[in-house]
């Protein structure tokens, strides 16, 4: 089981999501989240095909689509972190942190 925590930033509203692949082609996704909006989109993406989300134009993924039509914040990194535990969890990637770090320069 892959696990993935995110603090997206100023909202302050952490997620936690869990993948599992048992044929490293689907993967059952848990997600534990701070945010409603976030929790909305849990309930729309239980199971995805991993290689349809991992090799889908950008974008176009079925995490995508479905954060769309729940989130009102374009820049909010829990979809695309989805896509990350999916991608460890089916073997598309090894595990790897990524980081976004904002400064501030005068």
């Amino acid at each position: 089981m892959i696990e993935v925590y995110v603090k997206p930033g100023i909202c302050g509203l952490k997620s936690r999501i869990s993948a599992h692949s048992s044929d490293m082609m689907h993967a059952d996704l848990s997600i534990e989240s701070d945010c409603p909006a976030i929790l909305n989109l849990a309930r729309e993406i239980k199971t995805v095909d991993g290689t349809k989300e991992i090799f889908a134009p950008f974008g176009m993924s079925t995490v995508f689509q479905q954060a769309r039509l729940v989130l009102s914040h374009a820049a909010c990194p829990v979809p695309t972190a989805v896509l990350k535990a999916v991608e460890v969890a089916c073997g598309f990637a090894i595990p790897a942190d990524a980081e976004i770090r904002i400064n501030r320069s005068a």
